[in-house]
């Protein structure tokens, strides 16, 4: 049974059960328990006792809700003794009762948590992401020494995760801000994670963080070192950004055939599935076909009777924040969540309904032909999120000093994640023909998908345009596209009444760039010109 560390009771109860010490793989980021002591039968029952009262844990758990919970479940079940917490005793207690004859030690205060754990300890924070984090850390950081290493795997913002790096260095420990993908089934059976912070902390942690982690189809761990201070909490943040984006576009699909075309859920329950034996292979497509063939108790479909207002945690909020202070057009991701924003507005969107009378004109044309072009519509809209999210990535890695691969990071993503998909593959190739790619629509395989889906793109949106049905983010993404691949914008008349209206200066075609023009537009505004800058 699990050991127990209580100020409250001097005394450790410790159970009997075998001890395994995990070992690490370090060139495949792999771990192999090591098997149980051949002496393990020798010597006196109260050897034994004192034996498991004295043993270590190879980390810390702090928070017991279910994300804290599952994740030192998936600890336990790799072969490492998992020291828990919880700040209402109550939670650690129920744990533990579940857990019985497990590598757990169970502790009702960060002393003895600290004490439990074998040096150079690792302490991991699963808790709201936040001014609790911060506390915690304020709490634990007086109880550990020099080389000890504390965890956020909560979603911090990444800015948070760069000051607490900085601050916890200070203090002569180490820190990690690691990004968990996957939910609370990720969690438990093995999520993708990106950890950055501290790169003196990776190599005690690898051994845990990669056997926990998914792993691809060759054994490879969706696991690795990320980079310095808020780099892993960042890609997590684009990772996020991007699920926002996936999500949005297969709604938007779903509106379409069942408010144009009027298809039954249980139709669009197989268009979905057989999607998945496509390019769109992908959890959140599977999972889509799985939820529009779901019934409730009286035999229709359950999503129907969901109301169409949809929640958000505010990381896809974080991303469209930071595309602006990078100046990176993130169109489509920020359309998705201006679209969650949107639908939060229920009973204005009532009213409005009423008001002008929106009914959606019955689509006349093939509709087996619109719902290939849906298909495809899909995928290229993918493609364009994807490349905006990595377009954001390489700005922040130049911004922050972080040497980020991102072709690695695909495959970070390739397993355990709300994003898995087979797409991902593409994305890594891209990456490793040329690691400086500034684009993905100029990797030569995106560029040739972009010009076969392109017609049923267009096809898609100009019919949800003239037939009244809003897709922001499928429109948005094809006018990112359309904007990325025009030689000329009209940023020249806009920079000109930029000059009129505010003397704000232009760069001519006709001379070279960087060399700045004031016109005096109307003959009595003057020659001084204000001063260039990017905001």
């Amino acid at each position: 049974m699990p050991a127990y560390n209580d100020k409250r009771n001097s005394k450790t109860q410790a159970g009997a059960g075998r001890h395994m010490q995990a070992r690490a793989d370090k060139d495949r980021c792999r771990t192999m328990p090591a098997g149980a002591n051949s002496n393990a039968k020798k010597g006196t029952m109260k050897d034994r006792e004192r034996k498991d009262m004295e043993r270590k844990a190879d980390i810390g758990m702090v928070g017991l809700a279910v994300m804290g919970s599952n994740l030192a479940r998936n600890m336990e079940s790799k072969g490492f003794t998992v020291a828990v917490y919880n700040k209402e005793p109550e939670m650690t207690d129920a744990f533990i009762s579940k857990e019985s004859g497990k590598n757990f030690i169970a502790n009702y205060d960060y002393q003895s948590l600290v004490d439990s754990i074998r040096k150079p300890r690792v302490v991991f924070m699963m808790i709201r992401a936040g001014k609790p984090v911060d506390m915690v850390i304020d709490e634990l950081l007086p109880l550990l020494e020099d080389g000890d290493i504390l965890v956020d795997g909560g979603n911090s913002n990444y800015e948070d995760t760069i000051r607490r790096t900085a601050y916890v260095e200070s203090q002569g420990k180490l820190f990690i801000g690691t990004g968990v993908s996957g939910g609370e089934e990720g969690a438990l059976l093995g999520p993708s994670m990106m950890p950055g912070g501290s790169p003196a902390a990776w190599d005690r942690v690898r051994p845990i963080f990669c056997s926990i982690a998914a792993k691809t189809e060759d054994g490879t761990p969706c696991c690795d070192w990320v980079g310095k201070n808020g780099a892993g909490h960042f890609v997590k943040m684009v990772h996020n950004g991007i699920e926002y984006g996936d999500m949005e576009l297969i709604c938007e699909a779903y509106q379409l055939m069942r408010s144009l075309l009027g298809l039954s859920h249980d139709e669009m329950s197989e268009i979905f599935r057989s999607w998945n034996r496509t390019e769109l292979d992908s959890y959140l497509i599977r999972i889509t076909g799985d939820i529009l063939g779901f019934q409730d108790t009286d035999g229709e479909p359950l999503v129907e009777k969901i109301l169409d207002t949809a929640g958000q945690k505010g990381t896809g909020k974080w991303t469209g924040i930071s595309a602006l202070n990078e100046g990176i057009p993130l169109t489509l991701i920020s359309e998705a969540v201006f679209a969650r924003c949107l639908s939060a507005m229920k009973e204005e969107r009532v009213r409005a309904s009423a008001l002008y009378n929106r009914n959606i004109p019955e689509y006349t044309g093939d509709r087996t032909a619109l719902i290939e072009d849906i298909r495809k519509a899909l995928y290229a809209s993918k493609i364009i999120s994807y490349t905006q999210g990595f377009t954001l990535m390489r700005s922040a890695a130049g911004t922050y000093g972080w040497n980020l691969n991102y072709g690695g990071i695909a495959m970070l993503w390739r397993g355990g994640c709300i994003i898995r998909s087979a797409f991902l593959e593409k994305i890594r190739d891209a990456y490793a023909a040329d690691p400086e790619l500034p684009n993905l629509l100029t990797d030569p395989y995106f560029h040739e998908e972009m010009e076969k889906l392109i017609p049923s793109f267009r096809r898609v949106c100009a019919v949800a345009v003239t037939h009244g049905v809003p897709v922001p983010a499928f429109t948005s993404a094809l006018s990112y596209f359309d904007g990325y691949t025009t030689e000329r914008l009209p940023a020249n008349l806009l920079q000109a009444q930029r000059d009129y209206f505010g003397a704000h200066t232009y760069e001519r075609v006709d001379a070279e760039r960087g060399t700045f023009f004031h016109t005096n537009w109307t003959g009595h505004g003057g020659d001084v010109s204000a001063g260039t800058y990017n905001a």
